[in-house]
């Protein structure tokens, strides 16, 4: 289970209930809960959609898309029913934020759910969490039972005629690729989980057909406190761009592993070596996988950057999911990148061709380099087959698949070459524990 920490530069907006027993709705409301929803429900869709682009918050679960944006999409009339679909799928390795959500504070779930209906005009919410996470759809469901017996979701919500809201809660079955949103509502239909091709995109032509809104789980638990604050005195909380906080996991070989909420824009180096403590053992630090293991690779010399879309996108790498994973000196990165390779051949739904033949090939080849069998033309192969697979798949998992690789060919390629010729770095089998982390 994710450790609850705590260091003088977090910024408490998301967290600030958790450890406090907000996943009672009694002691939610005590905490300002459901306050911001009741605020909404008197001011309106426009002005709700108009303080969630002023906020600067983007989409948490990695596309880093702007949320106003996002729902100002849905039309405004619709023939077919509109929906708030909320993907708690949350699989990426070395990522765990949206987990202790669920765990502390449900109810904030909840009621940024019901604020994006308000917004959109949607009468029905989907909670979809990760397959893996039963244990938390019981803490989910009651937390959805205990809002309609408050009369907070349902006919009437709030005691306000004619404003109606329902939830539905569902977990998937332990497909990683649910988490990307068509094949999320493929799964919700109660189809096989494989993406859908686009156009037609959701905010037209969504879940059963009707105009959808898809957003990460800790996505939705921010609106609350952005009706609160006001969008713009949370928006100055992050840098330009990227407003507000984010939960970012950091974990593997730092000395102080847990999930620690940041201001958007947050150096990362700073994040390693004072809010986690700095290298484990103080050894020398290798590398960081800044935005869990889909994201590419970032050198010792590269991590004095801010933790926000834009300069993630500028450093050659991706801020993703906010898992943080920070390898040390006695990590094999040839072991590290065969490791991520097998997590997405695993993974792939083999709907196309490229992810389905692009991700076993690379496992086939790393695993062979990997047992002493490789040759010199492996390493141009593996880095060819990764950058043929880019760009060309129906969902993002070839390229999750992909940008690793590639990161680990280019900026460790001394390394692959020391590795054929017998020059092996010390294999560190990686833990649960230091991958996963977070006190796992």
């Amino acid at each position: 289970m994710p450790v609850l920490v705590s260091h003088p530069d977090e910024v408490k907006i998301i967290s600030k209930r958790f450890g406090q027993g907000a996943a009672d709705i009694d002691k939610y409301i005590e905490l300002d809960g459901y306050k911001a929803v009741q605020k909404c429900i008197e001011q309106g869709p426009e002005w709700i959609i108009a303080e969630m682009k002023a906020s600067g918050l983007r989409g948490r679960g990695g596309a880093g898309f702007p949320t106003g944006m996002k729902w100002s999409f849905i039309p405004k009339e619709s023939a077919k029913p509109k929906y708030i679909l909320v993907n708690g799928d949350e699989s990426e390795p070395g990522t765990c934020k949206d987990h202790v959500i669920f765990l502390h504070d449900p109810h904030s779930v909840i009621e940024g759910t019901t604020i994006a209906g308000l917004a959109t005009g949607a009468k029905m919410g989907f909670i979809y969490l990760r397959g893996e996470y039963r244990y938390l759809l019981k803490i989910v469901e009651k937390a959805v039972a205990d809002a309609y017996a408050k009369g907070f979701l349902g006919k009437n919500i709030f005691g306000k005629e004619g404003v109606d809201f329902e939830i539905i809660t569902q977990t998937g079955a332990g497909a990683y690729e649910v988490g990307e949103e068509s094949a999320l509502m493929e799964s919700l239909e109660g189809k096989r989980g494989v993406p859908r091709i686009k156009p037609p995109f959701p905010a037209i032509v969504g879940l059963y057909g009707g105009p959808t809104v898809i957003n990460n789980a800790e996505t939705i638990a921010s609106v609350p406190a952005i009706i609160n604050y006001g969008g713009e005195a949370y928006a100055k909380v992050g840098s330009e761009r990227n407003g507000g906080t984010r939960l970012f996991g950091i974990s593997g070989m730092v000395e102080k592993p847990g999930i620690y909420e940041l201001p958007m824009g947050y150096n990362l180096k700073k994040a390693i070596y004072e809010v986690a403590g700095g290298i484990k053992g103080g050894r020398a630090l290798k590398a960081v996988v800044p935005g869990g293991s889909s994201c590419p690779v970032l050198l010792p010399d590269e991590i004095d950057v801010g933790l926000d879309f834009d300069q993630m996108a500028k450093a050659g790498t991706m801020l993703g999911s906010g898992g943080i994973v920070v390898l040390d000196e006695t990590v094999s990165i040839v072991e590290f990148a065969l490791r991520t390779i097998k997590f997405y051949q695993h993974e792939s739904c083999g709907w196309c061709i490229p992810c389905r033949e692009g991700t076993d090939w690379l496992k086939k080849t790393l695993t062979r380099f990997y047992d002493g069998g490789g040759n010199k033309k492996d390493i141009a192969n593996i880095q060819y087959l990764a950058e043929n697979m880019m760009g060309r798949t129906f969902c993002p998992l070839g390229d999750a698949a992909a940008m690793p690789t590639l990161g680990f060919i280019k900026k460790f390629r001394h390394e692959f070459e020391a590795y054929l010729e017998g020059h092996r770095t010390e294999k560190h089998f990686i833990t649960t524990d230091e991958l996963i982390g977070a006190g796992h």
